[in-house]
C-alpha cells in the first residue's frame, strides 16, 4: 500500500480540544455512518465515502488533502491513496477467486462433490455431508452463490428422509459461512489482510485453526435445531429446482461433456491453497535460495489463483468440451456482482486512511489502550457491534480494520498474531444475522423457513460460529 502522509495539524483542528475532540469526530462519524446505512437505506459504498470526507473535514484535513490538486500527485490525495492501496492488493485476488468459482459451480463442480459426499457417508450422515460439501465449496465460491447452487441437493436430501429441511440446510450454511468468514479470497479476510499488511498465508493457516472448531461447533448446534424444529421442504422452490435441472440437462444432452471427478475439484481448490501456504513457511523455513524464490513466486496469490483458474479452465472447461467464448461468458458474467463488493472495500481503505492521518486513529488508539482490554477483545467486538447494527459483513470488517490499524501498528507483532486479529474481526462480523441482513433473507425464502423460525436457527447458527471462532482465536492468540 501507498504510504500516508503524517497526521495533520493545521486546517480546522485548532478548533476540536485534542483527544476528546477527535473521539467525539469518531463517535460521530460512525453514528451518521449507520445512520446513513439503516436508515437513510444509503447505499455503503457511498455512506462510508461521505463519512470519509465528513470526518476528515471535521478532524482537519483541508480539501487539498483530501482530494488533492490538478498540480499534485495522485499520492498526496487521501481518498485516492486510500482507495488505491487497498484495491491494489484485494481487487485482483476477488477477481480470480470469483472467476474460479463459477467455472466450478457452471461445470456441476459442486453437484458432483455433494453426490459423492453423501454416497460416502450414507443416509443416516447425510447432515454432515452437506456440511463437508459446504465447507469444501464454499472456499472458491460466494457465501449467496454456494446457496443457489447447493440448495436443490438439500431439498432432495430432505425430501427422501421426510425430516426437517433444517437438518440439511444448516450445516450446509455453517460450511459456507465459516470459508465465507475466515478464508481467502473471500472479499472480508482479503480485505482485512491488505488493510492490516498480512500475508494471506498466514490469514489461510489461521482461518483453518480458527474456523475448524467455529464449524464443529456450528455443527453441532445445527444437529440439535435440526431435531427439534421441523420446516417442511418449500415445495415450490423444490418444483423450480426440477425445472431448471432439467433445463440444464437438455442443454447439455447434445454435448460431449464428460463427467467431472472428484479428484479434480478437490485439486482446482485446493492448489492455491497449498500453494500460497508453501510460500508462506518457505520465508520462514529456508535461507534465501533460488528454490525459495521459485516457491515464493507461485505462491504468490495472484499467481497461485491465476494458475488455479487456469488447470480450472483446462480441467472442467476445454477438455470436456467447452468453447473459448463460453468460458469467456462465464468468467465475464461472475465478475458483474464484484464491483459493489470492491467499492465498498475500497471506501473502507479510504476511511481507514482518513482515520490515519487525520489524527483519529491515534486517538482513538490511545483510548482503546486506557482501556486496558486485549486487541483482539476489542477487535472482536467493534466488528460485532457494526455487524449487529448495520448487517453488512464487509462494512463491519472495513470499518473495524481502519479503527484497529493503528492499535497494532509498530507493537512488533507477528504476522500470525496479526491474522488472529483478522480472525476475531471477521468472528465478529459474522454475529447475529436478522432481519438488517441480506443472508437472513436469502436463507429464509430459499428454504422456505419463516423468519421467527430464522431467528432461532440462522441467527443463532452465526452466532454460535462467531463465539467459537472468536474463542479460538483468542486462544491461539495465547501462544503466537
Amino acid at each position: 500500500m501507498n504510504p500516508v502522509a503524517p497526521p495533520h495539524t493545521g486546517g480546522l483542528l485548532h478548533l476540536i480540544p485534542g483527544t476528546a475532540g477527535l473521539l467525539t469526530v469518531a463517535a460521530l462519524g460512525i453514528a451518521v455512518l449507520l445512520l446513513l446505512i439503516i436508515k437513510v437505506r444509503l447505499q455503503p459504498f457511498v455512506a462510508l465515502l461521505a463519512v470519509s470526507i465528513g470526518v476528515g473535514l471535521a478532524a482537519g484535513l483541508s480539501v487539498t488533502e483530501l482530494f488533492g490538486t490538478v498540480q499534485k500527485s495522485a499520492a498526496t490525495s487521501v481518498i485516492e491513496t486510500g482507495m488505491g492501496g487497498i484495491l491494489g492488493h484485494v481487487a485482483i485476488i476477488i477477481g480470480l477467486g470469483t472467476m474460479l468459482g463459477a467455472i466450478l459451480e457452471v461445470s456441476g463442480g459442486a453437484e458432483v462433490l455433494s453426490s459423492r459426499l453423501l454416497g460416502l457417508f450414507g443416509e443416516k450422515r447425510a447432515p454432515l455431508a452437506m456440511g463437508l460439501t459446504g465447507l469444501i465449496f464454499g472456499i472458491p465460491v460466494f457465501f449467496d452463490v454456494g446457496i443457489f447452487v447447493l440448495a436443490p441437493i438439500v431439498y432432495a436430501a430432505a425430501k427422501r428422509s421426510g425430516k426437517s429441511i433444517l437438518l440439511y440446510a444448516m450445516p450446509l450454511l455453517a460450511g459456507l459461512s465459516m470459508t465465507h468468514a475466515f478464508l481467502p479470497p473471500h472479499p472480508g479476510p482479503v480485505a482485512a489482510a491488505g488493510l492490516l499488511h498480512v500475508s494471506l498465508g498466514w490469514v489461510i493457516l489461521m482461518g483453518v485453526l480458527v474456523g475448524l472448531p467455529a464449524v464443529l461447533a456450528a455443527w453441532a448446534y445445527a444437529g440439535w435445531i435440526g431435531r427439534r424444529l421441523f420446516v417442511a421442504v418449500p415445495q415450490d422452490m423444490v418444483e423450480a429446482a426440477e425445472e431448471a435441472r432439467a433445463k440444464v440437462a437438455a442443454e447439455r444432452s447434445g454435448g460431449t461433456e464428460a463427467p467431472v471427478a472428484l479428484s479434480t475439484v478437490l485439486l482446482i481448490i485446493g492448489t492455491p491453497l497449498v500453494l500460497i501456504l508453501a510460500a508462506t513457511f518457505s520465508s520462514i523455513a529456508l535461507d534465501e535460495s533460488t528454490l525459495r524464490s521459485v516457491i515464493e513466486f507461485f505462491g504468490s496469490p495472484f499467481v497461485a489463483l491465476t494458475l488455479a483458474l487456469f488447470l480450472a479452465y483446462w480441467l472442467l472447461g476445454i477438455r470436456r468440451g467447452w468453447s473459448r467464448k463460453s468460458l469467456e461468458q462465464v468468467s465475464t458474467s461472475s465478475l458483474k456482482p464484484v464491483g459493489n463488493i470492491l467499492l465498498v472495500v475500497g471506501a473502507g481503505g479510504v476511511f481507514g486512511a482518513v482515520l490515519k492521518v487525520s489524527g483519529v486513529a491515534q486517538a482513538l488508539s490511545d483510548t482503546f489502550h486506557d482501556v486496558g482490554l486485549p486487541v483482539i477483545v476489542l477487535a472482536y467486538l467493534i466488528s460485532l457491534v457494526l455487524r449487529v447494527a448495520q448487517g453488512s459483513a464487509t462494512v463491519a470488517i472495513v470499518t473495524t480494520a481502519g479503527i484497529v490499524l493503528p492499535l497494532v501498528e509498530g507493537g512488533g507483532h507477528s504476522q500470525a498474531f496479526l491474522a488472529l486479529v483478522i480472525m476475531a474481526i471477521s468472528a465478529g462480523s459474522i454475529f447475529a444475522s436478522h432481519v438488517n441482513d441480506g443472508g437472513f433473507w436469502i436463507v429464509s425464502k430459499y428454504f422456505g423457513i419463516t423468519e421467527r423460525d430464522t431467528l432461532k436457527s440462522w441467527t443463532v447458527l452465526e452466532s454460535v460460529l462467531s463465539l467459537a471462532g472468536f474463542a479460538a482465536a483468542a486462544v491461539l492468540s495465547l501462544f503466537v
